[in-house]
């Protein structure tokens, strides 16, 4: 039976994230036991996680799939989301932020900060998410807490990270903390360390342990007057006012409590429950408890929305799940107003009116059925339709939008076929299933070869789905060779490019003209400095009178089906602006057709001149390896036109943080193996696009078929 919602002020909505195998699925379990919500521990490498429940998961030992969960701690009730640690599946994460209010952010001690910890931070950075530390695996040869402690600082946070407790003990001999707030010693007995023990600060660590809470409590009181003022008089602040500073700055993004411990062997987690119930928001802490709602037809129109019960209904729709016995599951978070079970809503993204059938609360791939969902709450909805990831809903008499989410770019595709008749009739449905749950995910078709493109994220990415379509869709195909997602843009500014297009035949004739300006498109640079985000944008300066205005869609519509198949190597063109200054028209003569005709001679005009060049998905890639193998996978990665930007330690490891392209990275992990006898590992994630050498461009080109186009008569 699922227990009845609490108040708002006692819900928390966290979700925790970790790079891969820093045990961020171990922690989450540890939660989930001593919270009650299950009553035996299932271990990861032994396939029996309650989080990860999908069989690839089991097989893999790593979360592929975020997962959700209620459980009650104290008077809190904690809405949890477990998310993946590989960066194939990002998207998992980024929209878990997006709906979560705070996070639990696992590290490793003897790894410290590792690169999909990094990205995810960032992303809570964008979304601007509460965050507290978990320095897990403290009984791990070669742990050490303070240099993960500056690795924090360092990477992510600077003098924002505080620690709160004091680990005793080191390696297999760790055996308990210090808790800097209330400065008292605990450790765990029992079979999984349900019982929690006080005892006393052991005298080698007094004069450490007091040294931090002097620390802890001047980051609380530099933050605020009044407790500042009452430290410098008594050099001292009682334990509620520390966990009130505390809880203000972290609920601000001003402060970052880190704790520690070992989930593995169930030590310390209790504490870790205690910090995200203590420290992390409530939802009425959030956006001073208001809702932004948009107005669909104009979203520079926002306006305020209690975030209450009795609100108008604003939920955002933020996962969609395909299950064998429901069919669809729509996983949402509801901001305002109540989401009631066989009541209709309005979607203002598809402009469809739905009706909500069953309401769930999830416990990983269990479900228990609701009646409503209240503001502030996390559940899931069985009966939508025409719903996709990012949509809101809302009453039918208020139509408004909450934010929606952005979704990254894959950065590989494929052709895939079907191997039988059969297979053929059923592929279809499984690849828009797929796209349906992941929007990172992308299926096309390629009209000249009658392929099906798909593109994806990363190889494992890859490998999920055709295992996926394999054993949920019973769908076997063949696939293609990966492919790098190119794309192309210009160099240099075209001034008034002009074609004047005229035709003239029996009857009515076509005529078009126009005056373009195409030019690199300076403004995306601003908007994210590593040139990741990919954007094209039409400005119209025409004077009315001088081209009719129903013809200047045309123009525009064109231009933005010409960016996708024009004109080095037939990649979608990117960062142009094309300005349109000046044109003229014929009364009779004119269409937009001839305009469209007319736009897309002056952008051919335009290209050659313009310098077009080919662009290349550049990876960041940070390679850990033993000392003794360094030269070889230096080698490695100068063979691969990578440039080095980071050489540091880590542990007993070395490490190498290198830019290098997509399309070198292809069996980069049988070779890294082979050159370290299997004991270097390394991580990637995109990082930008640039330019591709002029040789290596020259290939890609041939082995394509493509000569820059003559002018047409």
């Amino acid at each position: 039976m699922a227990q009845g919602p609490a108040p708002l002020d006692k819900v928390r909505n966290i979700w925790i994230f970790a790079h891969i195998d820093a045990g961020k699925t171990t922690t989450s379990e540890r939660i989930l036991f001593y919270t009650g919500r299950i009553h035996k521990i299932g271990e990861t490498h032994d396939w029996e996680g309650t989080m990860d429940w999908m069989e690839q998961e089991k097989e893999r030992g790593i979360t592929i799939t975020s997962a959700a969960t209620t459980a009650f701690w104290k008077d809190k009730q904690i809405n949890l989301i477990d998310t993946p640690g590989h960066v194939d599946f990002t998207i998992e994460v980024e929209r878990s932020l997006r709906v979560l209010d705070g996070g639990i952010a696992v590290f490793d001690a003897s790894q410290w900060v590792e690169p999909q910890s990094e990205t995810v931070w960032k992303q809570a950075d964008k979304y601007g998410v509460a965050r507290i530390a978990f320095v897990n695996k403290m009984d791990k040869t070669g742990w050490d807490f303070f240099m993960t402690v500056e690795s924090i600082k360092k990477k992510l946070a600077g003098n924002k990270v505080v620690p709160i407790q004091l680990p005793l003990g080191i390696e297999n001999d760790f055996y308990g903390v210090v808790d800097l707030v209330q400065m008292k010693a605990f450790t765990f007995e029992g079979d999984h360390g349900e019982k929690i023990v006080e005892i006393e600060i052991p005298a080698d660590v007094k004069e450490k342990a007091e040294s931090m809470r002097l620390e802890l409590m001047e980051k609380v009181a530099e933050q605020d007057d009044a407790l500042m003022e009452k430290y410098f008089a008594e050099w001292e602040l009682s334990v509620e006012e520390i966990k009130k500073g505390l809880r203000k700055w972290v609920v601000a993004n001003t402060l970052y409590p880190v704790t520690c411990g070992t989930a593995l062997q169930n030590k310390w987690v209790q504490l870790v429950i205690d910090a995200a119930c203590d420290y992390l928001p409530s939802p009425i802490d959030v956006n001073g408890w208001m809702v932004d709602a948009m107005n669909p037809d104009n979203k520079e129109e926002i306006r305020k929305i209690p975030m209450a019960d009795n609100s108008s209904l604003g939920a955002l729709a933020f996962k969609i799940a395909t299950d064998p016995f429901v069919w669809r599951i729509t996983y949402v978070r509801v901001y305002s107003g109540t989401l009631k079970a066989g009541s209709y809503v309005f979607n203002p993204v598809s402009g469809e009116k739905e009706r909500v059938g069953r309401l769930l609360q999830m416990h990983s791939n269990e479900r228990i059925e609701i009646e409503e969902i209240r503001s502030g709450h996390i559940g899931a909805v069985i009966g939508l339709k025409d719903t996709k990831t990012g949509d809101t809903l809302c009453d039918m008499n208020d139509k408004f939008l909450v934010e929606s989410m952005e979704f990254p770019e894959p950065v590989i595709h494929i052709s895939v076929e079907p191997k039988t008749k059969a297979d053929q009739e059923k592929m279809g449905m499984a690849l828009n299933k797929l796209a349906e749950e992941d929007p990172s995910f992308r299926v096309s078709s390629n009209p000249e070869t009658n392929q099906t493109i798909i593109a994806w994220m990363g190889e494992l990415h890859l490998d999920i789905i055709v295992d996926r379509m394999k054993r949920e869709f019973k769908v076997e195909c063949n696939v293609g060779a990966p492919q790098v997602a190119y794309r192309e843009t210009i160099r240099n500014v075209v001034v008034d490019a002009e074609c004047k297009y005229s035709k003239q035949s029996w009857g009515r004739g076509q005529y078009g003209h126009v005056v373009i300006t195409f030019e690199p498109y300076k403004e995306a640079e601003a908007d994210d400095k590593d040139g990741i985000k990919l954007v094209n944008k039409f400005v119209n300066k025409v004077v009315w009178g001088t081209i009719p205005k129903e013809y200047i869609p045309g123009v525009e519509k064109w231009l933005n089906e010409a960016y996708g198949r024009w004109i080095l190597a037939g990649y979608p063109m990117v960062d142009v602006k094309a300005t349109l200054t000046f044109g003229s028209y014929h009364d009779v003569d004119s269409s937009e057709l001839a305009f469209k005709i007319a736009a897309s001679k002056a952008f051919r005009i335009a290209c050659k001149k313009a310098q077009p060049v080919l662009l290349e998905p550049i990876m960041k890639v940070e390679i850990n390896t033993p000392e003794e193998y360094m030269g070889d996978v230096l080698g490695q990665v100068n063979s691969k036109r990578g440039r080095i930007e980071e050489m540091g330690q880590r542990g007993l490891a070395k490490v190498i943080t290198a830019y290098i392209p997509l399309s070198e990275m292809f069996g980069y992990s049988t070779e890294l193996r082979s050159a370290s006898q299997w004991r270097a590992t390394y991580a990637m994630e995109f990082h930008h696009y640039d330019e591709v050498p002029a040789n290596v461009a020259t290939k890609i080109r041939e082995e394509r078929g493509f000569k820059l186009e003559e002018d047409e008569d």
